[in-house]
């Protein structure tokens, strides 16, 4: 039975404007580890040059990855106008043109914030700028799912309806994970919360791994992908996090070098690791809360 309700190109759309995000996220995330934030003390020019015409391949340091991280905020802006204009177009859904528009919204709510945090030279608003930016990746990979093929024909049978309590536990997952992520900004940008970030994070991998693990345990197959990748996520950020610590303080004869090559790879990925494990946890409670929907307890 074909759903006319579907669009093949929206959804590629879709996914393409949250893997663009990717790009402004990673050089994000880079110019906090180095420290770049402040590299020019304008916006949205760069050193007084059109943001287009600043000799960005000439220049080097923390011009290079401050002016990088304006051009790629750009192209996620070029991506969620062309996503808000083919919703317009392609989406029958009111609710779901609505999103689309939302996520415009988001995007330049974010570039003003980063503008501001230069003009104001606020390490407050840096904190909120990288916060924010992974709520508005989450909300494109909401979006992403709400546009697929398989949220169109997805169904529940009677012997495949989600628990109830599922559905409060993904609401409680995806607030932990996100209070562990506030608290691993305020390590990065205020140097504060070190050790409530610490001993957060064992009990947030602990309810994350009950949530995959009690999401696998349904036996739907539409839950079983982003629940195993949750578990990854997992695995690989507590490493990581044990890696960021090593080479940040030192362990065990280690002595850690402030600025080092593997210093900035370990703390960059433990970074972006922790935001895609709220995206994912936020995917897998979206797919959970559609399988809600259907349900015919639901409705």
């Amino acid at each position: 039975m074909t759903n006319l309700r579907y669009s093949p190109g929206l959804h590629r759309l879709a996914v393409l404007t949250a893997c663009v995000a990717l790009l402004p996220i990673l050089f994000g995330a880079v110019v906090t580890t180095k420290d770049a934030g402040m590299a020019f003390r304008d916006w949205p020019s760069s050193d007084g040059y059109n943001m287009f015409r600043y000799p960005w391949l000439k220049s080097a340091g923390a011009k290079f990855l401050e002016h990088g991280h304006r051009l790629a905020g750009i192209f996620i802006g070029l991506a969620s106008v062309a996503l808000a204009v083919a919703a317009s177009r392609c989406e029958r859904r009111v609710w779901v043109r609505r999103l689309a528009y939302g996520v415009l919204s988001a995007v330049v709510l974010q570039g003003i914030l980063g503008g501001q945090r230069v003009l104001l030279d606020e390490r407050g608003l840096a904190f909120l700028h990288g916060s924010f930016a992974a709520l508005v990746l989450a909300f494109m990979a909401s979006v992403s799912v709400m546009t697929s093929r398989a949220w169109h024909f997805a169904s529940t049978p009677v012997d495949q309806r989600p628990p109830a309590r599922l559905g409060l536990l993904a609401l409680v997952t995806c607030v932990c994970v996100f209070m562990q992520y506030l608290l691993g900004g305020l390590v990065r940008h205020n140097g504060t919360a070190l050790h409530a970030h610490l001993g957060f994070a064992l009990a947030t991998a602990s309810v994350v791994v009950c949530f995959a693990m009690y999401a696998v345990a349904t036996g739907i197959p539409w839950l079983r992908a982003p629940a195993s990748l949750l578990a990854f996520l997992t695995i690989a950020q507590l490493a990581l996090g044990a890696g960021a610590w090593v080479t940040k303080f030192g362990f065990d004869g280690h002595v850690a070098t402030y600025g080092s090559l593997l210093q900035d790879v370990v703390r960059t990925s433990h970074v972006l690791c922790g935001m895609l494990l709220f995206v994912t946890t936020v995917i897998l409670a979206v797919r959970i809360g559609r399988l809600f929907w259907l349900s015919p307890k639901s409705r």
